[in-house]
């Protein structure tokens, strides 16, 4: 403690270890960074275009073996080298076994699952999911979605991604809008004769003004908002 110096920069920026360590450093990066490629190389194309909940785990499990021998001194290289050999030997075998067998595919890859089904809401399967009902309008918004009417189909793939396929312009019926500003509105209220829709499953039905709360037909909460039809803009 006594030979504690706050300005002690070889302590700071090196701690323990010599200068000439810097050397070594690159030298070992440079080993490990071909080691990556060249692991990611055995995997196939597809670990780096999109990443599964398992393929992330073998990157995070790559990424952990390949930095510690690029900076400690004390970690050698071979080790490291072997730890990528059974993770690119399990990840192989693992796919190879998930090709050949539907059940091992879906516990290692996950399996789609349907989020909206003919223009509302899959109440029990988005209830399965962690995904926000907030961060789900948002990516239906950036595909140009104004309201649940407008998709026939959505699905959340393994790999986070949401696949939309839509009604035919004439098909749109009458959706959950999904703007910010539009969906704020909703109320246990009826006004005015007309399509609302349901807030929480989507559910759409022509009510009459009534000063007692509506319940939904589907789910039965009672929070409605003026349903929208227009088609969508490409």
């Amino acid at each position: 403690m006594n030979d504690y110096q706050l300005t002690d920069w070889q302590r700071i920026f090196l701690g323990e270890t010599p200068w000439q360590f810097l050397v070594e450093v690159l030298g070992r990066t440079l080993v490990m960074f071909a080691v990556i490629f060249t692991a990611l190389r055995a995997t196939g194309k597809r670990t780096v275009r999109q990443l599964s909940v398992f393929e992330l785990v073998l990157i995070i499990g790559l990424g952990s073996a390949a930095g510690d021998p690029m900076f400690y001194h004390d970690v050698g290289l071979l080790p490291a080298f072997l730890v990528f050999l059974v993770v690119i030997l399990s990840y192989r075998t693992l796919t190879n076994w998930a090709s050949q067998s539907p059940k091992i595919e879906e516990l290692v890859e996950g399996k789609a699952v349907c989020l909206i089904d003919e223009g509302e809401f899959s109440i029990e399967d988005f209830k399965k999911e962690d995904l926000g009902l907030d961060e789900f309008f948002m990516e239906l918004r950036l595909a140009s979605i104004e309201h649940l009417g407008q998709v026939r189909k959505a699905y959340l793939e393994s790999n986070g991604g949401i696949s939309l396929y839509f009604f035919e312009d004439e098909a749109v019926k009458p959706g959950l809008p999904i703007q910010p500003d539009v969906f704020a509105q909703k109320s246990n209220r009826i006004p005015i004769r007309g399509d609302y829709a349901c807030t929480f499953c989507g559910t759409v039905e022509t009510l009459e003004p009534n000063p007692a709360k509506h319940p939904c037909k589907r789910c039965h909460r009672t929070e409605w908002v003026g349903a929208l039809r227009t088609r969508r803009v490409r």
